[in-house]
């Protein structure tokens, strides 16, 4: 006998009724898209390795420790499953020059890779939903993804959620801060551990990202980036938070959110719980006006932020937010395989006015009794079971029972006029 295979730790299959539930928030995503002007893109799971090296940061957790990478048997490519999807974004963009007409407003969902310890809500594999609006400058486009994500939480019944934001200017205000931390933490490079020392002068604003206790009081110390921000870059971040508050959305600055990516400048933010203990962050983002350039394109203004979907389910989960009922509307009961041509036809009929149904499907030779099916029409959920029997059939009827209500009413409709009566069978009915 063969071993048995298993799937790839941390890669987990989405069976029913979970399956539904990811169908049920995609549904809210796309409304909520359409309704804002955001159009679909999908680009390849498998993207040219120096992609992430050049866009996401050489230097960042991701690029050093989690990516999935391998060399292509073929021609010796280097490539990658894609950790994270901005910069395979903004290549599609410039591939095929997206912008050359305007900005655009996009959003995708999909899998994304991570070679990390799989533990509550973060997965090797995990699924993720994202907004990137292309071309736009203005603050106004930065609350305006914000809101788009507030709006979302709200869609999916969510409830404390709040939102951390901060600055981090234009490279040059970052450079003269960058400065600063590297003198203040050679200071107290004897409170500084491994990693971060090994941060220290190639990316010393990750440092402040630190999760070691033992660092934090000196972490809390360290010059600000807002102490160095020009005038432009406090009125743009000043034009978000009126912005926010003016649609009462509420927030809190907190200066030593910086992110995890290296593309990031002016406005950076995070959607966050306190429901899902250490992986309280269900979605962040932040303005990249420097990727582009960096991906060998010309200078274009952007913003967008990625919402990690297992994260949000899980919260939905926790928070005992209600969720449609994943259920048919009928159950077709067969009695008999003689009657499968006028059961199938109507079922079409059926489904194809909106109506939901399950068909029973025979096991081995023989359909089964009616009281059994009857029973699988019961244990489904689904609200009503329509009857197929030999003398319904022979008047060209059908039986329709309730099974929901506790009356256990039974009717008989025409087969003959079929769309008329199919509305009533419908859960919003």
């Amino acid at each position: 006998m063969a071993d048995k295979l298993t799937a790839v730790k941390g890669m987990n299959d989405i069976l029913p009724p979970d399956s539904a539930r990811w169908e049920w928030l995609e549904d809210k995503v796309r409304t909520l898209m359409a309704r804002s002007a955001y159009r679909m893109i999908r680009t390849p799971i498998v993207e040219p390795t120096a992609l992430f090296v050049r866009g996401t940061g050489e230097t960042t957790d991701i690029v050093e420790k989690e990516m999935y990478s391998f060399e292509d048997r073929l021609n010796g490519e280097q490539l990658t499953l894609r950790p994270e999807n901005t910069p395979g974004v903004v290549r599609a963009a410039i591939q095929h020059n997206l912008t050359y007409d305007g900005g655009k407003r996009l959003y995708y969902m999909g899998p994304m890779f991570r070679h990390e310890r799989p533990q509550r809500g973060r997965y090797r594999q995990f699924y993720q939903l994202g907004v990137e609006a292309l071309g736009f400058s203005g603050p106004e486009v930065d609350a305006e993804i914000m809101l788009l994500a507030s709006e979302l939480f709200a869609n999916l019944g969510l409830r404390n959620v709040r939102v951390e934001l901060n600055s981090l200017g234009v490279p040059a205000e970052r450079q003269a801060h960058r400065a600063a931390l590297i003198a203040y933490f050679e200071q107290h490079r004897d409170l500084l551990d491994t990693d971060a020392q090994r941060r220290l002068l190639t990316n010393p604003l990750r440092i402040l990202d630190t999760k070691n206790p033992a660092m934090q009081a000196m972490v809390q110390d360290a010059p600000q980036l807002l102490s160095y921000l020009g005038e432009a870059s406090l009125k743009h971040l000043d034009t978000v938070q009126t912005l926010l508050t003016g649609c009462g959305v509420q927030w809190t600055v907190n200066p030593r959110l910086v992110r995890g990516l290296d593309y990031y400048s002016h406005t950076v933010f995070e959607f966050i719980t306190d429901e899902l203990g250490a992986q309280g962050t269900l979605c962040g983002g932040g303005r990249y006006d420097g990727l582009f350039e960096l991906l060998g394109g010309k200078p274009t203004p952007a913003v967008g932020w990625g919402m990690g979907i297992e994260r949000v389910l899980e919260l939905i989960k926790e928070q005992g937010a209600e969720l449609p009922a994943l259920v048919a509307d009928a159950y077709a009961v067969v009695p008999d395989a003689a009657a499968l041509p006028v059961a199938m036809q109507t079922l079409q009929t059926l489904r194809r006015a909106g109506v939901q149904v399950q068909m029973h499907a025979g096991a081995g030779e023989g359909m089964g009794s009616m009281k059994s099916q009857l029973k699988k029409a019961d244990g489904s959920g689904a609200r009503f079971a329509l009857i197929f029997g030999a003398d319904e059939l022979a008047q060209n009827l059908v039986t329709v029972k309730s099974l929901r209500d506790g009356s256990g009413v039974q009717t008989t409709q025409s087969l003959a006029d079929v769309a008329t009566w199919a509305p009533t069978l419908q859960s919003n009915a």
